[in-house]
């Protein structure tokens, strides 16, 4: 009953999809800090590539680029192979990867459902039922594996944005991880998610005029929080850390918010 038993994750696999940039990036460089053997998946295979070289560098361990498009069931089990091909078993896995699309209400394209749904929430389910083997094969009764989907507190309130269908697909991500909990706690897999608020990545800056550049002023962002602040990079991992850690052993089928209280004081 001490802090380095509850809340280790030293020896355990993990995949973080979208791992290339951001909130991934930010939970795989957690996870690689702390011990873990870290794979990461993105589209773009040069920027996986960067990312995962650069965060084995900074942080040590073991990080590993597996490039891929999970907007497909092609994609994800293309994904699922190549990780079997190297692992008997995963320990975590953090679906991450998501996109948005933002067009006023009078010109939203239905690609902006079809592209939305595919990845933020299909992609979801079938990367999961995928590596299942490998989460059962780690998965035991004392130390159950760990599924994290990254939802949104758009999925909880509205946002701001003409992302109309952005915000349904987060909440379908939370209302999935309930079902997905309640079929797989049987195979000692947890499922949970996290719903963060404002972080400063490239898909927030592109819907506040910063262009993709993450080295601007959020302070105006920020401001709008209870916490008067985006999150940190220790934000996210901590809360990820927690969910794969014996601590988190007992949470199952929860939506947690990383938001500085955004989604329940505006």
């Amino acid at each position: 009953m001490n802090l380095k038993n509850l809340f280790s994750i030293e020896g355990k696999v993990a995949l973080v999809t979208g791992g290339s940039r951001g909130i991934g990036e930010m939970i795989a460089a957690g996870f690689l800090a702390n011990g873990a053997k870290v794979y990461i998946s993105s589209r773009k295979a040069d920027a996986c590539n960067a990312t995962a070289d650069r965060l084995q560098k900074e942080f040590g361990g073991t990080c590993i680029s597996l490039p891929a498009d999970l907007s497909s069931v092609a994609g994800c089990e293309q994904l699922a192979a190549q990780l079997a091909g190297r692992e008997s078993r995963l320990d975590i896995l953090v679906n991450n990867a998501g996109v948005s699309w933002g067009a006023p209400i009078d010109s939203f394209p239905e690609s902006g459902w079809d592209k939305v749904f595919n990845t933020n929430v299909k992609g979801v389910f079938f990367l999961t039922q995928k590596l299942l083997p490998l989460l059962r094969a780690s998965g035991t009764h004392e130390d159950p594996a760990r599924v994290i989907n990254i939802g949104s507190i758009d999925g909880i309130k509205n946002p701001i944005f003409e992302t109309f269908s952005y915000g349904p697909s987060k909440a379908a991500v939370h209302h999935l991880t309930r079902g997905m909990a309640l079929h797989l706690a049987k195979d000692n897999i947890i499922v949970n998610a996290i719903a963060p608020g404002p972080f400063p990545t490239w898909m927030l800056s592109t819907g506040v005029g910063g262009g993709g550049k993450t080295d601007i002023d959020w302070s105006v962002v920020g401001n709008r929080t209870p916490r008067r602040r985006v999150g940190t990079p220790e934000d996210i991992a901590g809360l990820a850390i927690f969910l794969s850690s014996r601590a988190g052993a007992f949470t199952v089928g929860e939506t947690i918010t990383c938001d500085g209280g955004n989604a329940y004081a505006t």
